[in-house]
């Protein structure tokens, strides 16, 4: 069973003690709210490092819609169980050790965030790349692993490492997908029956549509509120809204 750490001066003590028996360490940063895909994660560092560490942290700084923040679920006990052994730290920090300052520093893409997830979600990029690069330092991961499923997270986070010169590998790993096709969530679980149904769609238009504007169209006749579909360096990402609830996936062409 992982060791929960939520003081960051003791987890300091704990990576001391690996930089003195030379040990690898690969992260794997996640809200909590466990699932399949995270759980991929976990198996591709423990196979590569000596230390597995992983953080469980729902960042308010990346969330535009504070009603959004409240509904996130918070499941510690089931997330623990589907770690099991998987990782050797748990890093469960309180927001006021993540952010001493208040959030009054920040880290700021000014292109690619400011398109597809930026244009809909004001601010949400900056939150998660300060909590990541926050992450990072703490952490001092040799490889940390992120789901290819949230692309343009993916490539972001790629961007901050090359850009500040960070000495971590970016793992990129490929989206988990239940037997339908739908792309393994924590939002899933707010999906009535129905909805949870017809979401297996999205990722069929997505991938069998023409272009972009036929995905969108073909989307809206199923049903679903459509933000956007758009091609991007090869891939097709969309965002949707079904029920109350808000899905992203991408497809490679």
């Amino acid at each position: 069973m992982a060791t929960v750490i939520t003081r960051l001066d003791a987890w300091k003590a704990e990576r001391s003690a690996m930089d003195a028996e030379r040990l690898s360490v690969g992260f794997v940063p996640t809200m909590g709210a466990l699932h399949a895909g995270h759980r991929s994660l976990l198996e591709r560092a423990r196979a590569e490092n000596d230390r597995v560490v992983l953080s469980i942290f729902v960042n308010p700084t990346q969330f535009n819609d504070p009603a959004d923040l409240q509904r996130y679920p918070r499941t510690l006990g089931a997330d623990l169980d589907l770690v099991g052994s998987l990782a050797d730290h748990v890093l469960a920090p309180e927001p006021a050790e993540m952010y001493p300052d208040g959030y009054a520093y920040r880290v700021t893409e000014t292109s690619f965030s400011t398109l597809m997830e930026g244009a809909h979600r004001p601010g949400h990029f900056d939150g998660v790349l300060t909590v990541v690069l926050k992450l990072l330092n703490v952490v001092r991961p040799h490889r940390a692993y992120f789901g290819e499923k949230d692309r343009q997270q993916l490539e972001l986070v790629r961007g901050l490492v090359r850009a500040l010169l960070l000495p971590v590998e970016v793992v990129p790993c490929p989206t988990v997908r239940d037997p339908d096709g739908v792309a393994q969530s924590s939002r899933n679980r707010r999906l009535s029956p129905a909805a949870r149904a017809r979401a297996a769609a999205f990722p069929r238009i997505l991938r069998e549509a023409a272009d972009a504007p036929s995905a969108a169209r073909a989307l809206e006749r199923e049903g679903f509120g459509v933000d956007y579909v758009q091609e991007h360096a090869g891939v097709r990402l969309g965002a949707v809204r079904l029920e109350d609830v808000r899905l992203i996936d991408n497809v490679r062409l």
